[in-house]
């Protein structure tokens, strides 16, 4: 009797010391997830320049971000008890692929971001520029590619069997213009590094018939002038900053003087149109422009319809969750609706 009772107090032992390693290791070892929290408002005449110096604006643009990082266990309790962190998964943060595809994915999205931004400051300040079409970016590799093997996230496509192109859908129409199976020479670049590679087409995913060569493309697009603008954001990526960009480069390409002494932030895409589009993180956005000191902040509208909302991950639209954000953290900080870069600047110019 005397033996069992060691036995068993003994496995209790090893089971309360097994179960107390199991939870360390919960709580300090990573999970596959991540919390975004608010991260900083920067003024960007740090990061851009016009005519190579450093734009001097009576006040500040601001370019707002978010923190994003995988966290262990004990994280994953401090994001959960920080009401202004956000937990998701590693699909949600990642988009199912790798960091590093995240990476060069945010990468492109920057790059986008300036060379619109560029193209709409210059197109209002009406100073000639041009747009020029590099090739197609890789956004993303299907399994059931031939090119899985030499192609990367980030890639540049250049010319297929040595056709070059104006467009992504003109790449789209030749390779199309075969048959499932045609053998396909592409030539791509990868960090300025010339290379090619051979493989045939495959049905493109939910296809049986469609020819392609099995990835996610967009647009590899620069924009020039004479009066050059360059940006060089350093670890910062994704699309959010457009709007913001648009209205530093104008301000400083046409002397306006649209910050007039005010610090100014925002966020939402732009394209080449000039129209705003909605953004991730516009809750901590608000939060850490009314730390910066921000008075206006510029949030991307779009109307809060039925089925727009469905789409919402919050069930609130960027100008709704902004709003309501706001009256909480930053109740003395103007949240300005826009759909577009002119009525950014219209509001600046009438307030």
């Amino acid at each position: 009797m005397a033996k069992a009772t060691h036995k068993k107090r003994r496995w209790l032992k090893i089971s309360g010391i097994i179960v107390g390693i199991l939870m360390l290791l919960v709580l300090v070892c990573p999970l596959p997830l991540y919390a975004e929290t608010p991260g900083e408002a920067d003024d960007l005449s740090h990061y851009i320049k016009v005519d190579g110096k450093k734009p001097k604006l009576d006040g500040q643009f601001m370019i707002t971000a978010v923190y994003m990082s995988q966290v262990n266990g004990i994280g994953a309790i401090m994001a959960w008890l920080d009401p202004t962190a956000s937990l998701m998964t590693s699909y949600e943060a990642n988009g199912g692929g790798s960091s590093a595809d995240n990476v060069a994915i945010n990468k492109i999205y920057m790059d986008s971001a300036v060379n619109e931004a560029k193209a709409t400051a210059y197109k209002a300040a009406k100073i000639p520029y041009k747009r020029s079409f590099n090739g197609i970016y890789v956004m993303a590799v299907q399994d059931n590619s031939n090119f899985k093997k030499a192609l990367k996230v980030g890639d540049t496509i250049t010319s297929v069997d040595n056709h070059h192109f104006k467009s992504a859908k003109g790449f789209q129409d030749y390779i199309r213009s075969n048959k499932v199976g045609s053998k396909l020479t592409i030539s791509y670049e990868r960090n300025k590094k010339a290379k090619q590679a051979t493989g045939k087409s495959v049905a493109l995913a939910g296809t049986k018939k469609l020819p392609g060569i099995g990835i996610a493309l967009t647009d590899d697009v620069s924009v020039s002038s004479a009066r050059k603008v360059s940006a060089n954001m350093g670890d910062i990526g994704g699309p959010s900053g457009g709007l913001m960009f648009s209205l530093e480069m104008y301000d400083a390409l046409s002397n306006q003087n649209l910050a007039a002494g005010r610090k100014i932030a925002g966020t939402g895409t732009i394209d080449k149109d000039g129209n705003v589009g909605e953004i991730g993180g516009i809750d901590k956005k608000v939060i850490v422009a009314h730390e910066a000191g921000a008075k206006i902040f510029f949030a991307p509208y779009l109307k809060p319809t039925k089925s727009n909302l469905t789409l919402e991950s919050d069930g609130l639209t960027n100008y709704q969750l902004a709003v309501k954000t706001a009256k909480k953290y930053a109740p003395n900080m103007k949240i300005v609706p826009v759909k577009t870069f002119t009525e950014a600047v219209k509001y600046l110019q009438t307030h």
